[in-house]
This record gives structure tokens, sequence and C-alpha cells, in this order.
């Protein structure tokens, strides 16, 4: 697989944006809800070096890019909640999770109206502009779908941990150890298991796609691209 430095700038810059503001918003309104944790160890930060996990971020993605996964996918360093120090614990650990997800439909949003500015990009630039747009958006899209699973460490499994009755709740809470386990079966071992006996069992990462594709298309209605 031949990767240029075109496709790598295109990618690269849009990537590093959507993880950046997706992990700030998370110690951001972690903060504006009573926990310091992530402001005090700098993690409310705009600076990308701040999130990046060299695995998570860097590698992971390439391998499974270079193996030909089914799904692609990887993470950057969790930003520190101590949930015990926020105001209205169970509650406010729904909307510190949920500032992630939030903060790359508006991140993905913004792509799609930039759209319009296009017309009065340099024309030798354009095609770079509309490039990372459109990979803004995509990416954007994947990362909110994705970190909404419902499984601990996700987003969606803190959701779920601070929406569900306690006897459920408890149990959730208890997978997060496992929870990047159990997304590497799912996406990855699962679907190369079933391929080895002609068996389709990439029906998670078919979710995920379809769910991707419903986002991409709000958002290029609700910012007049449809």
């Amino acid at each position: 697989m031949n990767i240029s430095f075109y496709d790598l700038s295109v990618w690269v810059l849009p990537l590093v944006l959507a993880i950046t503001f997706h992990e700030a918003a998370h110690g951001f309104v972690a903060h504006r809800l009573g926990d310091n944790t992530a402001w005090q160890l700098g993690r409310v930060s705009f600076n990308p070096l701040r999130h990046i996990d060299p695995f998570g971020t860097l590698i992971l993605p390439a391998m499974l890019l270079f193996a030909h996964s089914p799904f692609l996918f990887g993470y950057a360093k969790p930003v520190p909640v101590n949930f015990r120090k926020l105001n209205n614990p169970k509650m406010d650990m729904v909307w510190v999770a949920l500032a992630g997800p939030i903060t790359n439909i508006l991140l993905a949003l913004l792509a799609g109206l930039a759209l319009h500015v296009l017309p009065w990009a340099p024309a030798g630039s354009a095609q770079w502009i509309f490039d990372n747009l459109k990979n803004a958006l995509l990416i954007n899209a994947v990362l909110a779908v994705f970190n909404m699973m419902p499984i601990p460490p996700l987003d969606g499994g803190r959701v779920a941990v601070g929406l569900l009755p306690r006897p459920l709740a408890l149990p959730l809470s208890r997978l997060e150890p496992f929870g990047m386990l159990i997304l590497i079966a799912l996406l990855i071992l699962l679907p190369l298991a079933g391929s080895q006996f002609g068996l389709n069992l990439d029906v998670i990462s078919a979710i995920l796609r379809t769910l991707t594709g419903y986002v991409i298309q709000a958002v290029l209605f609700a910012t007049g691209n449809a």
C-alpha cells in the first residue's frame, strides 16, 4: 500500500484536531462540573501532544490499515476524571462522557459549513482544502458513533452506566478494564475467525458503518450540502 505525503496531509490534520477537541471537551466539562483533575494536569488543552497516545493514536491504526482490517480504530490518552469530585457524580458522568461525541458532531457540522467557502479558496489549494474538510466530516462522524458504543470505557458505556439503574449499571461498569479487549475481539478477531470458515461475522463494524453513514447524511443535510 503506497501512502503519499498528500494522503497523510489530508488525513492526519483532521484526525489530530478531532481527537484533540474530543479529549479537551471531556476535561473542560469535568472542570465546569466540579472536577479539576484534568485541568490541573494540563489536559484541558488544544495542544495535540498532550492527548496523543503513541500506540493507540499512531501505531494501532497504522497496523490495522496495513493489515486491511475490516474496521479502523484507535484511541487517545484518556482524560483523567475523578467522578467522585463531580457535583452530581452519576448524572455529571453522563455529561462529561457526552462532551466528546457532541464536540465531534459540532466539528463535523463546522466542516460541512466550511464546504460552502470553497468557491473563494485559491485554485491551487481548493482540492487540498476540500479533502481535509471531507475527511474531517468523516473522521468526526466515525469518532462520534464509535465512542457511543455502550461498552466502558467508551463514552457510550459511561453514559449507559450513568443512566441505567444500579443493578444493571454495576455489572456494566465492571467491564471497563476489559473494554478494549472486548472491542478488539468484536471488531477484528471475530470477523477474522469467521472468514476462516466462510462466515461473515463483521456485524458490529457493519452496524457502525451504517450509523456513520446516517450521521454524515444528517450533517450534509443540516449544512445545506445534501
